[in-house]
């Protein structure tokens, strides 16, 4: 398929609803900032927040400039956005960062918590990173983490418990990664390309991280404001079908100057 222009890609990502009117509902939304802003860990998403995020106001208001959702605090019920117009923002400053990792031939690492939506849009990335030069990082055999395995299938870190891909939002598994390289005494990545807690843990850590993340995952975007991490795309990160990020995918790559993507990647 031809590479998307801003426009058209816009257009897809809202009739696909990856963003404008996405399926995540309102007080679902306002339940997790509500959550981050109380202290609960699970929302922080690895990330050390201190006390510089206790009024779910300010979360809100953060929300709604970098991923879209209503600023309205009296809208309580119903769907919520993401503008997809800044999720095309976000994807090109994630393109930024890739063409400077394939300038310099970094050692990238990808991770996903969301591998029933987000997994191919990693190992295209992946692939074309690979092709450039750079070092696709291999993590360590053997690590576990909250009672699974932690291991590598397409070029992309994912945990698995019970023979199935497991949808995280725990940092406990990039925790794993970057002790069990540390431990080896390898090199910790340039980059990191993740999502959820894979993403927060790795931008606490100082590694450079970039990644996505869903408007009722305030941490990353927090993340973002605070320098810690370089880049969050504002997505629905599990659509109906996961063929409907290839687009997506097309354009980032093209727009950090990597290969088209190959087969399985905006081109089925």
């Amino acid at each position: 398929m031809p590479i998307p222009s801003r426009a058209a890609l816009v257009d897809h990502l809202t009739r696909t609803r990856i963003a404008g009117d996405v399926a995540t509902p309102r007080d679902n939304n306002l339940s997790h900032y509500r959550k981050l802003a109380n202290g609960d860990r699970h929302y922080w998403l690895g990330l050390e927040l201190g006390d510089r995020w206790t009024d779910e106001q300010d979360v809100l208001a953060v929300m709604a400039e970098r991923c879209g959702v209503s600023d309205d605090p009296g809208h309580r019920d119903g769907q919520d956005t993401i503008d997809p117009e800044l999720t095309v923002d976000a994807l090109e400053r994630m393109a930024a960062r890739l063409r400077k990792a394939a300038a310099g031939k970094e050692r990238v690492l990808f991770a996903t918590g969301h591998p029933g939506g987000l997994l191919d849009v990693h190992r295209a990335t992946a692939d074309a990173l690979r092709v450039a030069g750079c070092e696709i990082v291999r993590i360590p055999g053997g690590l576990t983490a909250d009672e699974g395995m932690v291991f590598q299938f397409a070029d992309v870190a994912m945990l698995e418990r019970g023979a199935t891909l497991w949808h995280t939002h725990s940092p406990e598994p990039m925790r794993a990664v970057l002790d069990g390289l540390e431990r080896e005494g390898r090199p910790l990545p340039d980059l990191v390309v993740a999502d959820h807690g894979w993403a927060g843990c790795a931008g606490q850590r100082g590694i450079d991280a970039v990644g996505y993340a869903d408007c009722n995952d305030p941490a990353l975007f927090i993340a973002e404001a605070e320098g810690t991490l370089q880049v969050t795309v504002p997505l629905d990160d599990h659509v109906t079908d996961p063929r409907f990020y290839d687009p997506m995918t097309a354009y980032l790559l093209d727009a950090a100057g990597l290969v088209r993507p190959g087969p399985g990647v905006g081109s089925r």
